[in-house]
Order: structure tokens, then C-alpha cells, then sequence
């Protein structure tokens, strides 16, 4: 005679294992991400490499950015996910348009001042601001400030030139975020982004709560978990592309030649000096001692700063992540945009220091 066991079948997991796992998920988080840069450093150590050298530079800041990059995504679009399942892509919209677009541009670069991400760190919050629905024109001031104005690069610059270099970089480096982003917002490209990122933005993709009845915070958080797993499959590939690209170049920049170049009095130093910058990358904290550098060697102080201004917001990796989100001629315009205000930037500084 033989009997049949059944295994007991589990029931849905009760909210608190959720919270729980939340809460532990962040501090581990939190944990890993403030050891990056020891691991980074061991990493590197393991290699046959002299550690000062090009090569070595170049593996540290590949090693440190890409987990970084990597974890910034995940956690931004999970919160974004999460709060995106709050308010329907239809409210964010009618929240920042209109009049209120115009605020919703300085709203976002103060923000992008007070977050100290590199271009290619500011990524995955463009990425959550866009999927929450927030309008086309007002992630692009954000996207533009957060790596070229923040704390770190107005200390470093207080501290290097003088607090009015520093304070008139700020007043400079804000109008371009919030202009550049109002302009490419009245030029309505949305239909100019990625097919899936579209999708998103429009609301065909997003969640919806379900008529007369709200999401427990368990579906929220489900939700964005789907949103890590939908948007992370698309773009990390092209992250880790994009910083490797940055490494190379990151371990080898060369002063000399820039410093002789944007020490010419002539009017094209300052577009070269963007042209030579557009290819770098670094964050502004890495790029103050190639300022310093280059201001010991002669070079103009607008002229340098629109190079600082190029590294820092229109660096090649960041394009390259930004291919997955946005078309090339969305791409081109933001870069034609920005340029420009970098220039008048350069050429403003030349005039006035």
C-alpha cells in the first residue's frame, strides 16, 4: 500500500518579508558601493601593471566606474519605478508642462548641482526621469548640470581660481542646463528617442493602476523590479562599452599638447579646445587637476573651462550609453545645443578674466 505526499503549497510571501528584504537590500547596497573604490584598487594590484602608469590609471577608473554605473542604474530605476507606480505618466506630464516647464528645467539642474555624478553616473537617473514620464526638455537640464555643476567642481575651482571664477562657472554652467533644456523641450523631439524608451515615456508600457483600487507597496516594489530587469537588459552592455572607451582615454590624456593648444590667443582655441574635450572623459573631480595643469602652462581660463565644460557634458562615453535611449539625431541636437552655450561660455570668460 503506498501513499502519496504532497507538498504543502507556500502562500504569498506577507508584506514584511518585502520591507524587510527592501531595507536589507540597501544597506547591502550601500555596503559594496562604498568599497569600489578598495576593490578597484586590489583589482588593479593584481595586475602586471605599475599602477601610476597609462595602463594602470586606465584599469583603476575602468574597474571603479563600471560597478558604479551598474549600481546607480539599478537602485535609480527601481526607485523611479516605484515611485513612477504613484503618479501616471499623465500627471507628471500636466505637473511640468506648460508654464510650469520652464520651472521644472531649473528645478531639475539645482538638482543635477547637488548630485555629483559623471556624465555617465547622471545616466540612469536621465533613464528614470524619462520612463516616469517628466517632459523631454526638463531631463536634459538635469543631464546637463549633475556632471558639470556640482559641489565637488565648485570647491575644487574656490580653492584653484578664486570664488568668482567659481561663482560665475555656477550662474554660466546653470543657464546653459536650464536653456539648453527649455529650448530642446520646445522643439517637442520626443519622437526622436529610442523606440522602446518612446514607449515609456508615452505611457504605452507603463503601470497602471487598476480603476477604484491602488497598488499595495509589495506590487510597487514588484513593479520596479520589472523596470530594472526591462531597462538594465537593454543599456548595460553599451555602459560597459561606454567606460571602457572612457578608461582608455582617461589614462591617457595629453596635457602638453592641449596646454599648447588652448594657450593660442586666436579665435578657433576655444571650439578646439571643446573638440579635444568632447572625446575625454572623467568626472569633475578628475578633471580639476587637468584644469590646474593647464592654467600653470599658459592656457586661457574661458578656453580651459569650455574644455572642462566638453569633458564633463558631452564626453564620447556618454554617448555611447546614451545610443540606447536616444536616436542619433536626438544625440545631435543635444550636443549642437549644448556646444553652443559651452562656447559662448569660453568666449564669454576669455572677454571678462
Amino acid at each position: 500500500m503506498s501513499t502519496e505526499t504532497t507538498s504543502p503549497v507556500r502562500g504569498p510571501r506577507p508584506d514584511w518579508y518585502w520591507h524587510a528584504g527592501v531595507v536589507g537590500a540597501l544597506v547591502v547596497w550601500w555596503l559594496v558601493y562604498s568599497q569600489l573604490i578598495p576593490v578597484a584598487e586590489w583589482l588593479t594590484a593584481l595586475l602586471p601593471v605599475e599602477r601610476h602608469s597609462h595602463t594602470g590609471e586606465a584599469f583603476a577608473f575602468f574597474f571603479y566606474d563600471v560597478p558604479k554605473v551598474m549600481m546607480l542604474l539599478t537602485l535609480i530605476v527601481f526607485a523611479m519605478g516605484v515611485v513612477r507606480s504613484f503618479f501616471s505618466p499623465e500627471k507628471t506630464r500636466a505637473l511640468l508642462s506648460g508654464r510650469a516647464e520652464g520651472v521644472g528645467n531649473a528645478m531639475a539642474a539645482c538638482l543635477g548641482v547637488l548630485t555629483p555624478f559623471c556624465s555617465c553616473s547622471a545616466v540612469p537617473l536621465f533613464i528614470g526621469f524619462v520612463s516616469a514620464g517628466i517632459p523631454l526638455g526638463v531631463t536634459f537640464s538635469f543631464l546637463i548640470a549633475a556632471p558639470m555643476v556640482n559641489e565637488v567642481a565648485l570647491v575644487l575651482l574656490f580653492g584653484l581660481v578664486g570664488w568668482k571664477v567659481a561663482v560665475t562657472y555656477l550662474a554660466f554652467g546653470l543657464a546653459i542646463a536650464i536653456v539648453a533644456g527649455f529650448i530642446i523641450g520646445k522643439l517637442h523631439l520626443e519622437g526622436w528617442l529610442q523606440d522602446w524608451v518612446r514607449d515609456i515615456h508615452s505611457g504605452a508600457t507603463a503601470p497602471q493602476e487598476m480603476e477604484g483600487e491602488s497598488l499595495t507597496m509589495v506590487e510597487r516594489y514588484r513593479l520596479g523590479l520589472e523596470a530594472v530587469r526591462e531597462i538594465f537588459a537593454r543599456v548595460w552592455i553599451w555602459i560597459i562599452l561606454g567606460i571602457g572607451v572612457g578608461a582608455l582615454i582617461h589614462g591617457y590624456v595629453p596635457e602638453d599638447l592641449m596646454a599648447s593648444i588652448m594657450g593660442a590667443d586666436a579665435w578657433w582655441s576655444v571650439p578646439a579646445a571643446v573638440v579635444l574635450g568632447i572625446p575625454m572623459y572623467t568626472n569633475a573631480a578628475g578633471v580639476i587637476p587637468i584644469v590646474e595643469a593647464l592654467l600653470g602652462k599658459g592656457a586661457a581660463l574661458g578656453t580651459v573651462l569650455a574644455f572642462m565644460m566638453s569633458v564633463i557634458a558631452l564626453s564620447l562615453p556618454e554617448m555611447i550609453i546614451l545610443r540606447q535611449v536616444l536616436t542619433l539625431r536626438l544625440i545631435g541636437v543635444f550636443i549642437a545645443v549644448v556646444g553652443t552655450g559651452i562656447l559662448a561660455v569660453g568666449f564669454l570668460f576669455n572677454l571678462i578674466f
